[in-house]
């Protein structure tokens, strides 16, 4: 898209009609929410599994365990970063480095005695450079490196994961994850571009003739890319970052 005009635009009505089309849609937004609630609160009744406490995970100070990683809170929210070994920054996972760019402000979570923590499916130095590079110094960094097979039990390791769990004094239960668009719950970028006319610009989206797409492709890497490296990725090289991973 080149200018100021966009390729298409939407009808256009006087504010009457708008309100009325928008009402409609409002409420269908609410039955949304409303199954949304629905939702979560069956995730709430879903029952646990109980996991190895002693789990072993490498932190800054070397190896901790998966109790280790609640510091004291009662819940972990753990977010399975995918890593390839030995690659410069540029090529680590878009994805991951999107919804992990959004998890900021943890205090909410601490809050309601919630720790979140990022599990790297990769060595600790070499990602730990990673999380220094893009800025996420808040964030509890860890190597699942030492019990990921353990850890992603009947999952497919290597892939992105948001798991939740719970501790009851010593022992630990995993309560609930998701993969794929599951966490997109970590986004809010997404979530507002739902809201606008154009929304996400993406080829598999639902959308009237002539509107616009970010990136002519069906490749999913392409659209959290820009210029071959991860789109957060500019802002950190431009302010003199290193994005240096070995030594």
């Amino acid at each position: 898209m080149t200018g100021d005009r966009a390729p298409a635009l939407p009808p256009v009505v006087e504010r009457a009609a708008f309100h009325e089309e928008l009402e409609a849609l409002h409420e269908r937004e609410k039955a949304h929410t409303r199954e949304d609630d629905a939702i979560a609160a069956a995730r709430r009744r879903l029952p646990v599994v109980e996991m190895p406490a002693d789990l072993e995970l490498t932190g800054p100070d070397g190896p901790v365990t998966l109790l280790d990683a609640f510091e004291g809170r009662r819940q972990l929210i753990a977010y399975y970063f995918m890593w390839h070994p030995g690659h410069p920054a540029a090529e680590q996972c878009e994805g991951c480095t999107w919804v992990t760019s959004q998890v900021r402000e943890l205090s909410y979570l601490h809050s309601r005695d919630i720790t979140y923590a990022v599990f790297c499916q990769g060595p600790y130095e070499e990602s730990r450079r990673y999380r220094d590079f893009m800025g996420w110094e808040n964030v509890p960094w860890y190597s699942a490196l030492p019990s990921q097979e353990t850890l992603l039990t009947g999952r497919h390791v290597g892939m992105m994961h948001l798991v939740c769990y719970l501790r009851d004094g010593d022992r630990v239960f995993e309560t609930y994850w998701t993969t794929r668009r599951g966490v997109e719950a970590m986004d809010y970028s997404y979530a507002l571009m739902d809201l606008t006319v154009y929304g996400r610009q993406e080829l598999w989206e639902d959308s009237p003739s002539g509107w616009p797409h970010v990136q002519r492709t069906d490749d999913d890497a392409l659209r959290l890319r820009s210029g071959g490296r991860p789109i957060p990725q500019w802002a950190r090289v431009e302010s003199g970052h290193s994005d240096a991973l070995t030594r």
